[in-house]
């Protein structure tokens, strides 16, 4: 398969049209797959009403199909379309964070979207992105987008175009460039059909955030412990893993030390992720920082860029710092385990 590939400018108005988009969005009106950015990271886009194209994103990713999609909306008219009915709290919310990095769970509308998008639950995640183009392509199809990361499944996800090339070129009708995304972690995902709303997934808008507009959130027990059943069956799978085994060190510099100092002496190569504050004073064979432990924004930013560079190096091994988890921190530290199986070696 042709991967068609074009390159736009962000800074459009969207009110006025968007010739750019025309032909991606043509393509998506016919039920082919195309990528597109977000502020978060680059999605796979789909018409959510067609089992035919969410078939295509689920075979271009190796998806597991029980693992539901979000469904990328650019207008109220599109959600009141797609849901059954809009609690208060997604009220609130939706008037403080959309356009963002914010997707919540309604009661979704039978009969209206593929069944594929939701993976048989009654349940739909919805969210409106907050990119100039992402919202172009929306209201240009007309449709709602069921988009996945643009990524093979359990690969880091995407945050620039040259990313979706390296993971899907022939497997996708095209991708739209539009540069990097911003936010470099993907949206919070949180459940509002629960009395107590609950975080299935930490992301771009923090815990703390939410809690200033509508008070008390849970967080869904899995994302603390591995052994929990999840809520949503996507998050029991492991996901934004390099190719070289992948583990998390919770200790100091001179613990991380001895355990690369043990693996060199192995025969090993060595790579660590680390803070840029603890990049030169790791000795290891490669050492990449994402961002700074001071600016855990530049840490997410960086994050999946910095998995993805180490494919490109000759390491055996990767040793990840571990990072505070209050704000960003939060959905930093769940990728980071996500990415490492949960393997963690723990300072004594």
């Amino acid at each position: 398969m042709e991967t068609k590939v074009w390159l736009v400018d962000k800074s459009v108005d969207i009110f006025n049209g968007y010739p750019q988009v025309a032909q991606p969005a043509k393509m998506l009106q016919q039920d082919k797959v195309v990528a597109f950015p977000t502020e978060t990271v680059y999605g796979l886009g789909a018409n959510a009403r067609s089992d035919k194209a969410v078939e295509k994103v689920f075979k271009a990713k190796g998806r597991p199909s029980d693992n539901p999609l979000i469904v990328h909306i650019a207008s109220r008219a599109q959600l009141d379309e797609i849901t059954e009915e809009i609690p208060e709290v997604a009220e609130k919310l939706m008037e403080v964070f959309w356009p963002g990095p914010l997707t919540l769970i309604f009661k979704k509308r039978q009969g209206v979207l593929s069944e594929l998008v939701t993976a048989g639950l009654d349940t739909v995640a919805v969210r409106m992105p907050d990119h100039p183009v992402a919202l172009a392509l929306i209201k240009e199809s007309g449709l709602p987008i069921a988009a996945p990361s643009a990524n093979t499944s359990g690969r880091p996800s995407p945050t620039t175009a040259r990313h979706v090339q390296d993971d899907l070129t022939g497997k996708v009708a095209g991708i739209v460039d539009a540069g990097a995304t911003g936010v470099g972690v993907e949206s919070t995902v949180l459940d509002c059909t629960e009395e107590i709303p609950v975080i299935l997934r930490p992301g771009g808008i923090t815990k703390e955030e939410i809690e200033d507009v509508i008070g008390e959130v849970k967080a869904d027990a899995s994302l603390k412990n591995k052994e929990a059943a999840p809520k949503s069956p996507g998050m029991k799978y492991t996901h934004y893993a390099p190719k070289a085994p992948f583990v998390l060190v919770d200790g100091n510099l001179s613990f991380l030390q001895h355990i690369i100092d043990e693996k060199q002496s192995e025969g090993l190569k060595v790579g660590v992720f680390a803070a840029r504050e603890n990049e030169t004073k790791i000795r290891a064979d490669y050492v990449l920082a994402p961002g700074s432990v001071e600016d855990l924004n530049s840490v997410a930013a960086g994050l999946y860029d910095t998995l993805r560079k180490f494919d490109e190096l000759p390491v055996d091994v990767i040793y990840g710092e571990v990072f505070p988890d209050t704000g960003i921190g939060a959905a930093v530290m769940n990728r980071l385990l996500k990415a490492s199986g949960h393997r963690v070696i723990r300072h004594e």
